[in-house]
């Protein structure tokens, strides 16, 4: 009796782990995170650029590029780069702060992808402003859900 009891236990808490690591963020809380990291701020279209590949066969490493056009003078530079993933348990990737002696705001790094999804990157400029940019990607082998 106590096996049958302790294997529906441990096939019950495989099922909960499985849901847990397979839900993901909706789109409405990635614009949550947006909106937690710009307040009432409306960000715009151009000066950041992701380079995300278009195929990805694992979620598990996915390159991306993120550059945003700035002088990166003491007068006018990018404060922090947050990178946003809808389809993420989490949305928030990443956060990268710079600043006028960094010399070019661009940012090479390796994420995880929960699966096929846009990815958002949203730039704090020395002024106040948000500017964002995105780029979509095809998962094949998603990442984020092993259950081991």
């Amino acid at each position: 009796m106590t096996t049958n009891r302790r294997t529906f236990v441990m096939a019950m808490g495989a099922v909960g782990l499985a849901s847990f690591f397979a839900s993901h963020a909706t789109e409405d809380e990635a614009l949550a995170a947006m909106k937690a990291i710009m307040g009432s701020a409306t960000p715009r279209a151009g000066k950041v650029t992701l380079e995300l590949p278009a195929l990805v066969e694992n979620g598990n490493l996915v390159t991306i590029k993120v550059s945003v056009e700035s002088p990166m003078t003491q007068a006018d530079h990018v404060k922090a780069v947050h990178l946003i993933a809808e389809g993420n348990p989490l949305p928030n990737i990443v956060s990268f702060f710079l600043g006028p002696r960094a010399g070019r705001a661009e940012i090479g790094t390796r994420i995880r992808l929960a699966n096929s999804q846009r990815v958002w990157a949203i730039a704090q400029m020395s002024d106040g402003s948000f500017w964002r940019g995105y780029a979509e990607t095809l998962v094949t082998l998603a990442a984020c859900t092993e259950v081991v």
